[in-house]
């Protein structure tokens, strides 16, 4: 029996109490005061969070990238030190400990310690519960055009609150296998990305055909159609239906190639949407920076599915992924450039898209560099191999383990 059990044995035999949410914590969201008012934010000194903090800083946050000044505080009342935030809009279930006096934007909910609680808790065992409040957020959204939490099913969400005893031991336990795990895994990534930095190397050799007999370039209209793809929110999303590829998924869940969607439409919807055949290209028009206009993502799945707005199909008879491939290397990337137009937001047209050179050797050139590249491609980024596989693979033991220890009989 371990200290935790006995602890369990001697403290709490018949059970953990459960609390709702809201018996235990003041649920308040954040807000974002006024852009157009600069008293509100030149010189402020009150951290005020956004998920771009959780990003680049982690979960425990001790300060925020932006500050407001005092008069952009709302009655004067700042949510206090030791609160816990957790996104129930848009990122879904991503959560931090605040360890200041602060503001967060409306993106979050504050759970911030009621005084007249009757029972004891860690705020640091409360942070750690937040990996499963989060994934029951993800679990528990309203289905729209704008994803948010059912809220009142979320005040009513019920936690464990062991003896302080037992939270203390835990949270002493997941400090210790966090810190190792982080060291364990920050060997690993670094090694990853010099994986990657030579997969980019390589990748770069191929493509350039420095060293090669010379290619004939063609402008991309020359070998293929670019057609530009209309409006699909993602209210038009369905359990079932038409395969579809969202502008935003290709940015956060696709690679260079795809064979299967994760989101679909209705057959009456995927008629006024641009069809994208097996072999074309999905291709970005827009994006915040320059960069991240044209990434495209080859389909090579075996049926027909669609596409919406800022996208444009190419149809073209080339090799798919050399296509993908060679639109992330910084020779095409010097190309968009040219023709990107915007200020806040960047967009390259069908129209100049089409105008962009690209070298195109003979297709069995183009079938061996992309299986080639292929290969590279699955030791930096694919979960089921190698480093990356390691990597999730320790996520996911440290995951289990977490769970394992915040779970608990509930009292009778």
């Amino acid at each position: 029996m371990n200290k935790i059990e006995k602890l369990i044995a001697e403290l709490c035999p018949g059970g953990v109490e459960f609390r709702e949410l809201q018996e235990i914590f003041h649920i308040k969201n954040g807000y974002t005061p006024s852009k157009k008012n600069p008293d509100y934010w030149t010189d402020g000194t009150i951290p005020w969070f956004r998920m771009d903090d959780i990003r680049q800083n982690g979960r425990i946050l001790y300060d925020s990238l932006q500050h407001v000044t005092p008069q952009a505080v709302n009655n004067g009342v700042l949510f206090p030190a030791d609160s816990i935030i957790i996104a129930t809009t848009a990122t879904i279930g991503e959560h931090a400990l605040i360890t200041v006096d602060s503001l967060a934007n409306q993106q979050f909910t504050f759970l911030t310690q009621k005084v007249n609680r009757t029972l004891e808790l860690d705020m640091k065992f409360m942070f750690y519960y937040g990996y499963i409040l989060g994934e029951w957020c993800r679990n528990n959204t309203h289905a729209s055009s704008f994803a948010s939490v059912n809220m009142n099913k979320f005040k009513s969400f019920k936690i464990p609150i062991p003896p302080l005893e037992v939270q203390h031991e835990i949270v002493r336990i997941l400090d210790t296998f966090s810190e190792l795990e982080a060291e364990l895994e920050a060997e690993l990534e670094a090694e990853l990305e010099a994986r990657r930095k030579q997969y980019e190397y390589y990748r770069e050799r191929l493509l350039s055909f420095s060293d090669g007999p010379k290619v004939r370039y063609m402008s991309i209209g020359e070998f293929g159609e670019l057609v530009r793809g209309n409006g699909m929110p993602k209210s038009d999303f369905v359990e079932q239906g038409v395969g579809c590829i969202h502008y935003g998924q290709i940015y956060t869940h696709y690679g260079t190639w795809a064979t299967e969607t994760i989101s679909f439409v209705s057959p009456e919807k995927a008629k006024r949407l641009a069809k994208v055949d097996p072999g074309d290209l999905i291709i970005t028009n827009t994006s915040e920076d320059v960069g991240g206009v044209c990434k495209a993502v080859a389909w090579i799945g075996k049926s027909q599915i669609v596409t919406g707005g800022h996208a444009t199909v190419l149809k073209h008879d080339q090799n798919s992924k050399y296509i993908s491939y060679y639109m992330q290397t910084p020779n095409f990337f010097i190309e968009k450039k040219k023709r990107a137009m915007g200020a806040k937001v960047i967009d390259v047209s069908a129209k100049n898209l089409a105008k962009i050179k690209i070298p195109v050797p003979p297709l069995e050139i183009q079938h061996e560099i992309a299986d080639i590249l292929d290969k590279f491609d699955a030791l930096v980024n694919d979960l089921s191999i190698g480093l990356p596989a390691e990597i999730n693979a320790r996520r996911k033991q440290y995951e289990y383990y977490r769970d394992r220890l915040l779970t608990f009989k509930e009292a009778a």
